[in-house]
């Protein structure tokens, strides 16, 4: 709790916090203790002169106001916690900008790093190590003595800073991407399922309503009995497309309602029977669980198929074999009826989406005219290296 509390803070009172440890350590330097050597400065915080003291607070002023900018404007913000760690370092007569007065200058730096666009961050780490050249130049220029290895040392911290702030803006960008792949994976997914789903139920329905029409004044209880199936079909259509749609709503990760399996087929050959199209299931093999992408796919391959020998072969009759081994999952369905493509000339989505799941697991995908007669779809699914 603590620690979610401080990453609550803004960014400014970090600065601002580095700024006041920053000036305590110039007042705790001057403290000797016993036994310590006298060493050298050219003057103590305690024996400032009144214009030390107020170029001080003029400095103080600055970083204050460069914190409170450093959301909002973060390259002016920076730019006046570097002016107040200059003017600090006038006022303490210093020969070089040292590590503590130059502390909130570096935590502004490693923010920009972290947060702004990589242009920003250029701009800001060639405006703190210009402040570095541009003061000792100064300094030379006016006959002064300099600090060479502090400002060195300054300026290598300075460079980490900017390195820290960028490796955690990479990261960040590296993790919203992976984030936003998944997000985009699961809708695709969604969008599958839903066509599935929909497609199968849309066959059955437009197939159920045909009959009714011819028998409805002829056999009612058979009129009947396909308006029956036509509203089941229908109600659980619209259950799955609000779960779907309202997921595809949210704004976050997308998770849909489970997805059916190989253990379902035995209802979609019931549905599938009721709109008049018996399905033969065969298996091969043990009936033992495969992986969930494996038997997801697995059923709506089967689904598609027989949904397009509902709506395209006019085939009373197919038959889906499912053959399970140790290294993969077969999958056949042939029917005799028309044959041919069963969108027509195009490829349909139907023969896409299935190419496309069984691409997605590295299997091999066929489907085209058999020799004899009506159509066949054929797929193999790895399962030994999953």
């Amino acid at each position: 709790m603590h620690a979610a509390r401080l990453r609550r803070l803004p960014p400014g009172t970090w600065t601002a916090l580095a700024w006041c440890a920053g000036i305590a350590y110039s007042f705790a330097v001057d403290i000797r203790l016993p036994g310590e050597v006298e060493p050298f400065r050219p003057l103590k915080v305690t024996h400032l002169m009144a214009a030390h003291w107020w170029t001080l607070a003029a400095a103080t002023a600055l970083a204050l106001a460069g914190s409170v900018l450093l959301r909002r404007r973060p390259l002016p913000a920076l730019t006046l916690l570097l002016a107040g760690s200059v003017l600090e370092a006038m006022a303490l007569n210093s020969t070089e900008i040292t590590f503590a007065q130059f502390l909130a200058a570096q935590v502004a730096l490693a923010y920009i790093a972290a947060t702004r666009e990589r242009r920003a961050a250029f701009a800001a780490v060639g405006l703190t190590l210009g402040t570095l050249a541009g003061y000792a130049l100064a300094r030379l220029l006016l006959g002064y003595y300099i600090g060479t290895s502090t400002q060195l040392t300054v300026a290598l911290t300075a460079a980490i800073a900017w390195l820290a702030g960028n490796w955690l803006r990479q990261n960040h960008e590296r993790a919203a991407a992976v984030h936003a792949q998944a997000v985009t994976a699961e809708r695709l997914r969604i969008a599958r399922e839903l066509h599935d789903s929909v497609a199968h139920s849309i066959g059955i329905i437009a197939i159920q309503s045909g009959a009714a029409k011819m028998v409805i004044g002829t056999r009612p209880a058979e009129a009947r009995a396909a308006l029956d199936a036509i509203e089941t079909s229908s109600r659980e259509t619209l259950s799955g497309l609000r779960r779907m749609l309202g997921a595809l709503r949210q704004a976050g990760p997308v998770t849909a309602a489970p997805a059916p399996g190989l253990a379902d087929l035995e209802g979609l050959a019931a549905t599938t029977a009721a709109a008049g199209v018996q399905v033969d299931l065969r298996w091969q093999g043990p009936r033992c669980p495969l992986p969930a992408e494996i038997d997801r796919s697995a059923f709506r391959i089967v689904q598609e198929a027989v949904t397009n020998v509902v709506r395209h072969s006019g085939a009373r009759r197919c038959l889906v074999s499912i053959e399970h081994t140790d290294r993969d999952l077969a999958i056949e369905i042939v029917d005799s009826g028309r044959g041919g493509h069963p969108a027509g000339a195009g490829a349909g989505y139907g023969l896409l989406g299935m190419r496309e799941r069984v691409g997605l697991l590295d299997g091999d995908f066929t489907a085209g005219p058999r020799p004899g007669g009506g159509f066949r779809v054929a797929a193999r699914l790895p399962v030994e290296a999953r």
